[in-house]
């Protein structure tokens, strides 16, 4: 992912600012959300919502972390925001209820095995699932992933090999 030249985007607007984010890290945040989120739809809502959060708060950002790290924070909690909102409304229980939002996705073209490791994804607790699905399907490094979550490499390894455990099992018994 391409950091910005921080020199160089300290002196844009903040309008500027927030269109060089749009134009540099617009899709990778869609494939952050999108797994969280399930539908295509809800993830480019999520997205605008997270541009909105982005520009409100670009004059506090404090060039302390890399962009895409903070960015990437106000992607997941947008999306499990929206989630908490969804499931309030539904009936149904969140793994039912995210299973059905994927399937019914009419951009979702998974097969069956796709969908099973979906659902053994949803049998992980929250962060066990972002960290394997990082590592997994994102290919990130563990100290990338700490940088992005906040967490220790130790806790993010534990976390991850506890993970594909689960998973093996989940999808041995399925």
């Amino acid at each position: 992912m391409k950091q910005p030249d921080l020199i160089h985007f300290k002196t844009l607007s903040t309008d500027d600012q927030l269109n060089w984010i749009v134009k540099h890290y617009a899709q990778d945040l869609y494939w952050v959300i999108r797994p969280i989120v399930k539908t295509h739809e809800n993830t480019n809502d999520i997205l605008q919502n997270t541009f909105i959060k982005v520009y409100q708060n670009l004059p506090k950002f404090r060039y302390n972390s890399r962009l895409f790290s903070w960015l990437y924070r106000i992607a997941v909690n947008e999306s499990l925001s929206f989630l908490r909102q969804s499931r309030l409304k539904s009936i149904e229980d969140s793994d039912s209820y995210l299973l059905n939002l994927l399937t019914q996705d009419p951009y979702y073209d998974g097969d069956e095995i796709a969908l099973k490791l979906e659902k053994a994804l949803l049998s992980l607790p929250p962060k066990q699932q972002e960290i394997f699905r990082l590592k997994y399907f994102n290919n990130m490094k563990f100290n990338e992933i700490a940088e992005l979550t906040g967490t220790s490499v130790g806790g993010l390894k534990a976390n991850y090999h506890l993970a594909v455990k689960k998973i093996k099992k989940y999808l041995s018994t399925d």
